[in-house]
């Protein structure tokens, strides 16, 4: 492998704090999984392909639901097919082995080389999801009765998961990984990660996205606050549209691209509004709401 699994420094696409950067190769180094919260849109998912970009190892990605259980990360027994090719096929159902497959922890384990398994939005699960995963994450094992066979990890997988806090996760759990919060990024980060995505947009209509961007965060009665993610879909839709950096702070263009709740553009249009009385502008009156 061409680079040291200790050391992640960021990538090109992907600018990283001091502390994230810290607790990436911390988890490495004590083989722990790195448990990322943070609220939607702040990077979290891009993180663990930033890790696998930097190390040159591969990405797997476990997608959690509401109903993903434990034991589909370690494998699953194809009983269905088997009672179909017993019935209809010409296989010897007797190797049960040929109906066993493996999850994405599963796959990690038999990897001939590390790789870099995200576990996404481990929260959306129940309660019960995270312990159910303690002693494979432990041990780097599993057994699958059906075949008698133990599948041991070949290289430990640098495990990523995420969590956007909608409940709260098992203390068990909590104790087994390294824990960081991804803070919201202030101005100076925001408009460096900007500029890694958009390095050619006018500097006047960045000040005055990011200027009316987070005054928009700052109204504490949003229902759902606009995201980094976002604001790149917004500075591209303004570059793209033709929107002269005058407009933005008074009007908020394409302003769909950035409020996804009916509730959310109708206080904004208030506080555009108040605003505009206050500063003497006629803001509020020309919200482009449809976009």
């Amino acid at each position: 492998m061409s680079k040291n699994l200790t050391t992640f420094t960021g990538t090109d696409d992907y600018i990283v704090s001091e502390d994230l950067r810290n607790s990436v190769n911390v988890a490495v180094a004590l083989s722990r999984p790195l448990l990322i919260k943070g609220e939607p849109g702040t990077g979290k998912t891009v993180l663990a392909r930033s890790i696998a970009n930097a190390l040159d190892l591969r990405l797997l990605i476990w997608n959690i639901k509401s109903t993903t259980k434990a034991q589909e990360g370690l494998y699953v027994y194809d009983t269905v097919q088997r009672l179909y090719d017993s019935q209809f096929g010409d296989k010897d159902v007797a190797d049960i082995k040929q109906y066993i497959k493996l999850g994405k922890l599963g796959e990690a384990f038999v990897s001939d080389q590390p790789v870099v398994l995200l576990i996404d939005e481990i929260d959306k699960a129940d309660l019960e999801f995270p312990n159910d995963l303690l002693w494979e994450l432990d041990v780097m094992n599993f057994h699958i009765p059906e075949t008698g066979e133990t599948v041991s990890a070949k290289r430990r997988p640098i495990v990523i998961i995420t969590s956007n806090a909608e409940k709260e996760l098992p203390d068990a759990f909590l104790r087994r990984c390294i824990f960081h919060y991804i803070a919201f990024p202030e101005p100076e980060m925001m408009e460096q990660i900007i500029r890694v995505h958009h390095p050619d947009l006018e500097k006047s209509l960045l000040q005055e996205a990011m200027k009316a961007f987070y005054w928009l965060r700052s109204i504490s009665s949003l229902q759902k606050k606009p995201s980094t993610s976002e604001l790149l879909d917004w500075v591209q839709a303004l570059a793209v549209g033709g929107i002269s950096p005058e407009q933005i702070y008074d009007e908020l263009p394409f302003l769909g691209t950035l409020l996804k709740k009916n509730q959310d553009f109708d206080i904004v249009l208030r506080r555009a509004h108040s605003r505009g009385t206050a500063e003497n502008q006629p803001a509020g009156n020309r919200i482009y709401r449809g976009w």
